[in-house]
């Protein structure tokens, strides 16, 4: 009767996750879901050829630079954290592609509030509203720029890294019978 009780009680609380996201349509975030979600925006010195080129040149070091320290987190604010301590770092990162491809104009980078449009990731929908990003600007950051998320990594899987998603209740499931 125990186990019986358990399992309902399990049960009920799977669909209400279900349920609880119905409304948003599969793989979408609801507008007040935004704080779940750190976003990356990394923003060219201009639009000319040259800038975008560099800007994604800049994009993959400091992604490939992030990544594990991303791969290591748990939560959302444990991700702010540690990006938080690493922002001097990842702007040398910046600064160093740039160089190295004649741009001396620096990078910036910082956490902070910025309102996003609705941005579709493969099967993730990110409803508009303001999200917490890692910012990086590239000399003026007047051009257009490349958007991603970076916790829950969306944009910071690939390469190497052992990227492992938990689910909760896979865990209470897994010690009530195992």
């Amino acid at each position: 009767m125990k186990k019986f009780a358990v399992i309902a009680l399990l049960a009920t609380a799977i669909l209400g996750v279900v349920f609880a996201f119905a409304g948003t349509g599969s793989g979408e975030a609801a507008a007040d879901d935004a704080a779940a979600y750190l976003r990356v925006h990394i923003r060219a010195n201009s639009n000319s050829e040259e800038d975008q080129a560099v800007k994604y040149k800049v994009r993959d070091a400091v992604v490939q630079f992030l990544t594990p320290t991303v791969a290591s987190c748990e939560t959302k604010e444990e991700a702010m954290q540690k990006i938080g301590e690493k922002l001097g770092e990842a702007e040398k990162v910046a600064e160093g592609v740039l160089r190295e491809n004649g741009f001396f104009y620096g990078a910036r980078a910082e956490i902070r509030k910025e309102e996003f449009p609705t941005r579709v990731y493969e099967n993730t929908t990110l409803q508009a509203g303001v999200y917490d990003a890692l910012i990086m600007e590239l000399g003026t950051g007047k051009g257009d720029n490349w958007w991603c998320v970076v916790y829950p990594p969306l944009c910071f899987g690939g390469g190497n890294t052992n990227i492992v998603y938990k689910s909760k209740i896979k865990e209470i499931i897994q010690k009530f019978f195992g």
